[in-house]
């Protein structure tokens, strides 16, 4: 039985570690395990009653002294100009103590009454007792704008590059941070909103000229929020990670693992390796390898580098840059598995039959050394039967195994039939010096298919595992689309002549059927496009309902730990579950799991948003030297004020204003995804195939506004008076009215 403290060990403990006061915290610091936590809670509850702790939350700490991170009111300078604060989280009985605001040059000017969250540093001086840091003003949450600075007499005034945002926001003298004429900024609202006249901000923060082509992704980043620089403690603890070794793991070095990455990929976080198998009961089987790096032995639960691993949630991918989820260290060196090198892993062994079923798998802890690392191209030319001098050795003892697992594989995702989306990838290349070289769709080769197998195989193992030993874990979550977006699809699918069956329970194999039927046809684009659109986002959730799109009951993400936090905590779950060390996952991450779950699955719809404004911003700018020219592309969305039309040659995509339709009134169908002219009858719909004039290129907002020339090769027909002239409301104000525009979408439809 481990020694309990006593009451002033305790005391003098938590005095001297404020920021590690949870109980947890203190029972670890004097060894106390099991059964004896019970007297140390005694202990704690006991210094509580007696005025010498206070409980916040989860935590202990000192009444007498103020939390390292505190929020603090703002006082009114002094005489000198110096500026201090109220502490409003004081609880002992002595004086308040007195604390000193440490302003940066970089920080906002703050005024009296606002509340701050600081960072305090305990002090001895005669005039204050605390130093403060801001970390951020809160309390009001200010309004963030990121635009371009046009200097003014007084100040100046910023211009939104938000494409949704047009009102522009004015900037006192005193609060321009010295930005000069043009350059791109991040602002923030600045007293109460006006009724009349423009907002008020103050500029917190100068990112320089805008037309810089690496600019691009750098807007992206400071408007989503994104963070981009590591803290200072998660660097130092990145950078004292020492290689882990053999201890207390299986031996995998003479494996011929490989990894298979595009060829300009960052990290390498899994490996594969395949062989037919042996067993006399599983004849024409295959055993598949998938080795995963071991991300959990570098990150453990709590530390700086996990903080800021969960805060980030996962790698966000930009053309030019990678904002990662780990510092360089630990996602370009120790926990990629580059050739050659020894590197910890979590391996699964997986069995499968001939008809690429599962039938049995086993986790392992182990240390691997990748026998190559090779791009997706020429693995594919390899089989195809062009190998290189890189390829051409591993192809009879790695390459040819891989691809007989993958048929087998193959097999089963035929019998399982998960949804088979045709949208191809599009991909900007770019100079050295950031500026778009061209715009291509990547190849979709069966060596990208082969790993995306292999990996739905490790990520269905690692779920099942967890499942049969009871483990907390997050799955990744997929669930049908909603009635009323089935229903529009539905309603797609019969105006271009397919059928999409009602009334029984959908599946996959459903939609499949479906988009197998438009396959080769000109409806092909419009029903990708709009079965995408009907489904729901994934997200993670510590419960399982499943993954629709895979068609798996089970499913779980796994194989990337080095750039989505959920893989770490799965990997977390899988140690706990086989007792293979400490770095397991801990009960106060099982405590806040759906927190986790939540707070991950949003940071991962952020990166997907600045991907995608970073994608537009760069097509504008490749474009915005053609305006003027003609293209053709699809309808590819429908709202009150245009269509988005995408451009076959970019697959950009661009708004045709219905201003720019002529003066006749469009009426707008929500639930049909049309605009139809009220005087000529012109149906505008998802689908059409039409041609285009770029007219405008905004790359700061990546904005595109286009003229409409053609629909499915059909010239315009005109309503009464010019066009860009305000349209004449003639709107469906009656049921009777809006029932004979709706027949005759209807007819109109039938008729395409």
């Amino acid at each position: 039985m481990k020694r309990i403290p006593s009451k002033q060990e305790v005391l003098d403990w938590i005095s001297a570690n404020p920021t590690l006061t949870s109980k947890r915290d203190i029972a670890k610091a004097f060894g106390i395990k099991g059964a004896d936590r019970i007297d140390l809670k005694r202990i704690l509850k006991e210094l509580e009653a007696e005025g010498h702790l206070e409980k916040r939350k989860r935590s202990y700490c000192d009444p007498d002294r103020l939390p390292p991170v505190s929020v603090l009111q703002v006082k009114a300078p002094n005489a000198d100009g110096d500026l201090f604060a109220r502490p409003l989280e004081w609880h002992g009985e002595g004086v308040e103590p007195i604390v000193l605001i440490i302003p940066r040059a970089s920080d906002p000017a703050l005024g009296e009454g606002d509340r701050i969250l600081a960072r305090l540093t305990l002090v001895h001086e005669e005039d204050h007792n605390y130093e403060a840091r801001l970390i951020r003003r809160i309390g009001t949450n200010p309004r963030r704008i990121l635009g371009l600075f046009r200097k003014g007499a007084e100040g100046g005034r910023i211009v939104p590059i938000d494409k949704a945002a047009s009102k522009e926001w004015q900037v006192s003298e005193g609060a321009t941070q010295g930005a000069k004429d043009g350059e791109l900024v991040e602002a923030e609202q600045a007293g109460p909103k006006n009724r009349m006249g423009l907002p008020r901000a103050r500029i917190v923060e100068r990112l320089g000229d805008p037309s810089a082509p690496k600019a691009v992704s750098l807007i992206a980043i400071h408007q989503h929020g994104i963070p981009d620089d590591f803290p200072d403690k998660v660097i130092d603890e990145a950078d004292k990670a020492k290689p882990v070794g053999l201890s207390g793991r299986e031996d995998l070095r003479d494996m011929p693992l490989l990894t298979i990455d595009p060829s300009d990929a960052r990290d390498h976080d899994d490996a594969c390796y395949a062989h037919a198998d042996d067993d006399p009961k599983n004849p024409g089987g295959h055993v598949i390898w998938v080795a995963i790096a071991d991300v959990a032995a570098y990150v453990r639960p709590g530390a700086a580098l996990d903080r800021e691993a969960r805060k980030r949630g996962n790698s966000t991918y930009f053309p030019d840059r990678v904002v990662p989820m780990l510092p360089d260290r630990l996602s370009g060196d120790l926990c990629s598995l580059h050739e050659g090198v020894p590197r910890a892993c979590i391996a699964v062994r997986m069995q499968i039959d001939a008809e690429g079923n599962k039938i049995g798998h086993r986790f392992v802890r182990g240390l691997m050394r990748s026998a190559a690392s090779r791009n997706y191209a020429e693995v594919q030319e390899a089989i195809d039967g062009t190998p290189n001098d890189r390829t051409g050795p591993l192809l009879e003892p790695v390459l040819k195994p891989l691809y007989a697992a993958y048929e087998a594989l193959k097999k089963a995702r035929a019998v399982r039939q998960p949804l088979d989306l045709d949208l191809p990838e599009r991909k900007i290349v770019l100079s050295d010096a950031g500026e778009v070289l061209s715009v291509a769709f990547r190849d979709r080769l069966d060596a990208h298919r082969l790993i995306e197998e292999f990996m739905i195989l490790a990520n269905v193992a690692a779920a099942e595992t967890l499942i049969a030993k009871r483990r907390p874990l997050l799955f990744r979550v997929h669930e049908e689309p909603a009635p009323e977006k089935l229903e529009s699809l539905r309603e797609t699918a019969q105006a271009a002549g397919l059928n999409l069956a009602k009334g029984q329970v959908l599946q996959t194999r459903h939609l499949n059927a479906l988009l197998n039927a438009a396959a080769g046809t000109d409806e092909a684009e419009l029903i990708n496009l709009s079965t995408l659109r009907s489904m729901a986002q994934a997200y993670y959730n510590p419960k399982n309902f499943g993954h629709f799109g895979l068609a798996l009951k089970n499913y779980a993400h796994f194989t990337s730990p080095i750039r989505r936090y959920a893989d770490l905590i799965v990997h977390r779950a899988l140690i706990s579950a086989h007792g293979w060390g400490e770095d397991g996952l801990t009960e106060d991450e099982i405590d806040r799991l759906e927190d986790t779950a939540n707070h991950i699955s949003d940071t991962e719809r952020r990166s997907m948003m600045a991907e995608r404004d970073t994608n537009d911003r760069y097509l504008s700018a490749y474009l915005s030297e053609r305006v003027g020219n003609e293209f053709s592309g699809r309808i590819s969305g429908i709202a009150r004020f245009g269509a988005f039309v995408k451009l076959d040659e970019t697959g950009a995509d661009g708004l045709v204003p219905v201003r720019s339709l002529g003066r006749e009134f469009f009426h707008f169908d929500r639930e049909a995804g049309t605009l139809m002219g009220s005087d000529t009858g012109m149906l505008i719909a998802i689908g059409q195939r039409v041609t285009v004039r770029l007219t405008e290129a905004v790359p700061v907002t990546g904005g595109l506004e286009l003229e409409l020339l053609s629909i499915d090769d059909q010239a315009l027909p005109r309503g009464r008076g010019p066009a860009g002239r305000a349209p004449r409301r003639k709107g469906a104000s009656t049921k009777r009215k809006k029932d004979k525009i709706k027949r005759k979408i209807e007819r109109k439809r039938r008729q395409r």
